[in-house]
């Protein structure tokens, strides 16, 4: 059983964005997924996203909880043709969300700690996860435009992208199977960060992304955002990473509902 759907507030979400080597990338994305490209660049990052007054959507606000967490994301173009996320690292400061994550909520969740800091425009967020796999650093404050250099051309080209990228496949437990999760925002927002310093260990490997692969290219930063969660069908590609051959992908069609 899956909740269909989970209410609340994002108090504050940063999305750090990568541009990376489209054939590299290429080696890190299951199939399925394809990379989806800018250019000649395929795009990744991390979202580091603190929610509040999270519940079941039937519930009201006062039965809401709070927590941090990250996702390391990659930007994808799906089997039927549609865009969204593959998300192969998810991380929460939230006990629930690990003890629930791939059962009750979609995609296996990793306990982490989040240390964060806001002074004005100001912002600095730091997670390390218990495991010591992932550890994320970023600190900067906000700007009237995107950074130099930058594959979108201007913030609104920025905001339009990652917004259309509402769908996101998770691994999970099984390694034919992606969980699905769905964010529906009712007043979508951001705006631009100038970032001082950034690192992530999942970046940061050169074994998966050799020197010279991959290169900060901008953040945003998003505040309160009333949204809503939605569960959807999981993904399965059928011995796929054993194989290293492409089996026919399908949908389960008794795992969560389907929603308009």
């Amino acid at each position: 059983m899956r909740i269909p759907a989970i209410r609340g507030v994002i108090e504050r979400r940063l999305l750090v964005n990568f541009r990376v080597d489209a054939d590299v990338l290429a080696t890190v994305v299951p199939e399925p997924f394809e990379p989806l490209l800018v250019g000649n660049a395929g795009v990744a990052g991390i979202c580091l996203i603190r929610l509040r007054h999270i519940r079941p959507a039937v519930f009201p606000g006062a039965w809401g909880v709070g927590s941090e967490n990250a996702a390391h994301r990659i930007a994808v173009r799906f089997p039927d043709g549609g865009e969204g996320v593959y998300i192969p690292r998810r991380d929460t400061s939230s006990r629930l969300n690990t003890v629930l994550g791939g059962r009750l909520f979609p995609g296996v969740h990793h306990h982490a700690t989040f240390t964060s800091v806001e002074s004005g425009d100001g912002i600095e967020v730091l997670m390390q996860s218990d495991d010591g796999d992932t550890r994320v650093e970023v600190s900067g404050r906000q700007a009237d435009a995107l950074q130099t250099g930058s594959v979108f051309p201007d913030l609104a080209a920025a905001s339009n992208f990652f917004e259309r990228g509402s769908l996101g496949y998770s691994d999970t437990g099984d390694v034919e199977r992606f969980d699905a999760l769905e964010l529906r925002t009712h007043n979508w927002q951001v705006t631009p960060l100038e970032v001082d310093h950034v690192h992530s260990s999942f970046f940061d490997d050169r074994d998966r992304f050799p020197p010279g692969t991959v290169e900060f290219d901008n953040a945003l930063l998003m505040r309160d955002i009333d949204h809503e969660w939605h569960a959807r069908k999981a993904l399965y590609s059928a011995g796929i990473r054993e194989a290293g051959t492409l089996s026919r992908p399908h949908i389960d069609t008794e795992g969560f509902p389907t929603h308009p």
